[in-house]
């Protein structure tokens, strides 16, 4: 450890955090900071007392004030570190790649050891995002890095998420390494082609996240009556399609997203039926109030909470969700529905389901819980890094 690199000193007893190994350090657990650390630096983060507890990553403008490298305080993070960190998250893909998909998540930030870098893969592409502002002072290492990765062809960044703004960081957005994006990337999965926005689309272009879940749906789906809400770019209801679905209704308030599952309809040879435009809620209510019936309902809906501070108003709108839905099932019809939101756990999920189906007057059956695949890990240090959950329900 060299005596150069600054240190952040805890108050008193504010180190049980970092002894069980988790690697956010909060402003108000931070008592000094010795010397001026620019954004991103690494510091030595100790005990009141002194003792360090291992280096970190500084970042003056947020709530999270320092994110750990390591919990070895003799390490040294360099750019071989750095590097060394991404190739073996990377690494760690590898068995996943090597089966039907050649997409998936190599780097998911802190679950990986590299705090604040998310980057995903669609064959010789990868989209990655640098949201803190650790990882934005190693964006040059990690572009490289990632580079370096067997038969990448090209690296573009899409740091436009708002989490930046809390880091004090600005959007950034453009082509890192190597060539221009393909503009008819798709990314390949279980025999299905979905298309990959990588310059415009959500995130990095595509939910890697609901890999699990589009397996689920395809394992359901023969000869049902599909209505997939939130259907983006409409991978679920191309599968439905796909597997004989009696019918496919799709809902998402963008038309460009609409446009691009026309498009995955082609690229996959199936027809996903009717397309509708417009806000889910309004959607949801004239198909109540029309007396509709579905076999097997998708609600996939965005993040309705960023904070703990957002959770009462998102508690209430995923329960008018899953209220009208449960009232859109037909006897014996299946619901599956997820919630996103990091700072809601499975067990208030749960609650807000159960209310909704309680006040729609449904009996409802969990058959099945969905989480976020292999490739988006939840250390049992970390347990932050679990936001995707999901319920899959059976009305009677």
């Amino acid at each position: 450890m060299s005596p150069s690199i600054p240190s952040l000193w805890l108050r008193p007893n504010r180190e049980r955090s970092l002894k069980r190994l988790h690697p956010w350090v909060f402003s108000g657990a931070v008592a000094k900071v010795d010397g001026s650390p620019v954004p991103g630096q690494t510091v030595v983060v100790r005990a009141n007392d002194g003792t360090p507890f291992g280096l970190g990553a500084y970042s003056p403008e947020s709530q999270i004030r320092a994110r750990m490298w390591t919990f070895d305080a003799e390490r040294v993070v360099d750019d071989a570190f750095v590097a060394a960190a991404i190739t073996s998250a990377a690494g760690r893909r590898a068995a996943l790649l090597a089966g039907d998909t050649d997409s998936a998540r190599l780097v998911f930030s802190e679950a990986d050891g590299v705090p604040g870098l998310v980057a995903d893969r669609y064959g010789d592409t990868i989209v990655c995002q640098f949201t803190t502002a650790g990882a934005d002072a190693w964006r040059e290492v990690m572009a490289d890095a990632l580079f370096e990765l067997p038969g990448v062809a090209c690296v573009y960044e899409r740091s436009d998420a708002d989490v930046r703004d809390r880091e004090g960081l600005l959007p950034r957005v453009g082509l890192l390494r190597g060539a221009e994006p393909n503009p008819d990337l798709v990314a390949h999965e279980a025999g299905f082609r979905f298309a990959v926005d990588v310059t415009g689309g959500h995130k990095t272009g595509f939910y890697l996240d609901q890999r699990d879940a589009r397996r689920a749906v395809e394992a359901v789906a023969t000869d049902r009556r599909v209505l997939n809400v939130f259907s983006y770019t409409g991978a679920f209801s191309v599968i439905a399609a796909a597997r004989g679905a009696a019918s496919v209704t799709s809902i998402d308030s963008s038309g460009p997203a609409l446009e691009v599952a026309a498009r995955n309809a082609a690229l996959n040879g199936v027809d996903i039926g009717e397309l509708t435009e417009g806000d889910a809620f309004t959607v949801l209510r004239g198909l109540r109030d029309r007396a509709k019936q579905y076999d097997l309902i998708c609600l996939d809906p965005p993040k309705l909470a960023n904070t703990e501070g957002q959770l009462e108003k998102a508690s209430r709108a995923y329960k008018d969700l899953n209220l009208l839905a449960v009232k859109l099932l037909a006897p014996g019809g299946m619901l599956m529905t997820w919630s996103c939101s990091g700072a809601m756990g499975m067990d208030l999920f749960q609650k807000v389901v159960a209310g909704a189906a309680l006040d729609a007057k449904r009996t409802v059956r969990i058959v099945d819980r969905l989480h976020q695949p292999s490739d988006h890990p939840v250390p049992l240090a970390f347990p932050e890094a679990e936001y995707l959950k999901g319920l899959v329900l059976v009305a009677d």
